[in-house]
């Protein structure tokens, strides 16, 4: 079992638990393992937490400054810190919206935390970002210093880096001087433009068409800024544009980019888990075309198939057709909407109808 969270109902080991239940409903005898899988965006941690690894407190600044309590993974030297759960759209005070005043200042507290511990390591899981700040705070949190034309300390925020004159990286490299950093992205937008992170995803941070504007202008300043300080140009790299910007920062810092699945597929030892497996079966809330892009149930669907195990998929609901799913590698997709048809009920009683699903997966893929 590795399905991702089902948003708004229940989360991936929820989703799990759930549908062993009507698993062993029908063939008690089975052995069932449950590996909650997610894409590194939220949900990250809690998949690593029952994959063994040791979460560690910290106390950080949220998207617009208030405290929060946060944490990150660690196992060995390896950590990984989740954004969302640290200054993403879900750490907004009252859910209110900050598009222009959003930090990713937290996200680089945690780093920072994380790194003074002696994690060499480190991986960052990007999505559900509530700041468009092209990943200044997580600069800053990290010592680099963004000045203004009177050499002032430029404020926190896409909306002030429109001021920026010049950067001064060197503090944070030498923090991460001997660490290695990945970032987990499942988009490859670029920074800027049409697909960039102000155009395509300010919107969802409650950004309209003006915030949007003043975010593309200042992001633009932001990129002429670092490439002067680099000698590189990353504005147009992809997953530049991840998590409003902080992919940018994070290459102008020497990261690598990798897909959020497969670093999670590596990160719990989903594998060697296929050795013994006669069936996979994954899932989130909504199949669609952004779950071919890389989410996390076309992941597992990828390394099951590579493994020569048959997996099946497990969904809310779908908006891709038999062709899509089948090119995906589901040998079977069951949709809670097909016992329930009413949206919100599915959403209410998601686990009961998830154990009916899987009573219906034992019967169709399990018996004889």
């Amino acid at each position: 079992m590795a399905p991702d969270k089902f948003k708004g109902s229940l989360d991936a080991t929820g989703v799990a638990q759930a549908l062993r239940a009507g698993l062993q409903d029908v063939r008690p005898e089975l052995d069932v393992g449950c590996r909650p899988m997610a894409d590194g965006g939220d949900g990250t941690l809690a998949v690593l937490t029952a994959a063994g690894f040791e979460r560690i407190p910290v106390t950080v600044d949220g998207p617009t400054g208030c405290t929060v309590q946060t944490s990150y993974a660690a196992r060995d030297t390896t950590a990984v810190v989740e954004l969302a759960n640290t200054c993403g759209l879900s750490r907004l005070p009252d859910n209110v919206p900050a598009p222009l005043d959003a930090s990713s200042y937290g996200l680089g507290q945690v780093v920072a935390a994380a790194v003074r511990n002696g994690c060499r390591d480190l991986v960052i899981g990007l999505g559900g970002s509530a700041s468009t700040d092209g990943g200044a705070g997580l600069l800053q949190a990290l010592g680099a210093r963004l000045l203004d034309g009177d050499q002032r300390e430029v404020r926190r925020g896409g909306r002030w880096l429109a001021d920026v004159s010049s950067v001064d990286l060197d503090p944070a490299r030498e923090l991460l001087q001997g660490v290695s950093v990945t970032v987990a992205a499942d988009v490859d937008n670029p920074l800027l433009g049409a697909r960039g992170a102000a155009a395509t995803y300010g919107p969802q941070k409650g950004a309209d068409p003006a915030q949007v504007h003043h975010l593309e202008h200042a992001l633009t300043r932001w990129a002429t800024v670092v490439e002067q300080s680099t000698g590189t140009r990353l504005a147009s790299s992809p997953s530049a544009g991840a998590a409003g910007g902080v992919g940018f920062a994070a290459l102008a810092l020497g990261a690598s980019v990798r897909s959020g699945i497969e670093l999670l597929l590596e990160l719990t030892d989903f594998t060697p888990a296929l050795a013994t497996a006669r069936l996979v079966i994954t899932g989130e809330g909504q199949l669609d075309r952004q779950s071919l892009a890389g989410k996390a149930p076309v992941g597992v669907a990828a390394a099951a198939r590579s493994a020569g195990v048959p997996v099946v998929a497990v969904a809310g609901q779908s908006t891709l057709d038999a062709a899509e799913l089948a090119a995906a590698g589901f040998a079977g997709v069951y949709l809670l909407t097909s016992v329930e048809p009413d949206v919100h009920r599915c959403q209410s009683n998601a686990a009961e109808l998830l154990t009916e699903i899987g009573r219906r997966i034992a019967r169709d893929h399990l018996t004889g």
